[in-house]
């Protein structure tokens, strides 16, 4: 995975927003994900084109329909790289303070 492309892809609001659409409903057609888009054909092919070199969009042909599909693996790995390592002790450490100021009735249940 290029991490690069990957950061690229999702620094730009057009891009995330494309993303959001699949996450809501993934398999769709250029012309699905083009109503919701306030730009040309042309111009959110370019922005998917981007998101499929990150690898956050997958490909399907169907017939003579291409289906665009969200692929969560790379942003799961910036999770886990970038994101859960740093805060892993900090939300243990808040989870412990919950359980202690609720009286550790997840315990009992």
């Amino acid at each position: 995975m290029d991490i690069d492309k990957v950061f690229k892809a999702l620094a730009d609001p057009t891009r995330r927003r494309l993303l959001d659409q699949l996450h809501r409903e993934s398999g769709q057609t250029l012309s699905a994900l083009c109503e919701h888009m306030y730009m040309t054909r042309q111009g959110v092919t370019q922005h998917l084109q981007l998101l499929e070199e990150a690898n956050l969009v997958a490909v399907v042909w169907q017939g003579r329909e291409k289906l665009h599909y969200l692929n969560p693996v790379p942003l799961h790995e910036i999770y886990e790289r970038w994101i859960g390592k740093f805060e892993r002790n900090r939300l243990g450490a808040l989870r412990g303070l919950k359980r202690k100021l609720e009286g550790d009735d997840d315990d009992k249940a």
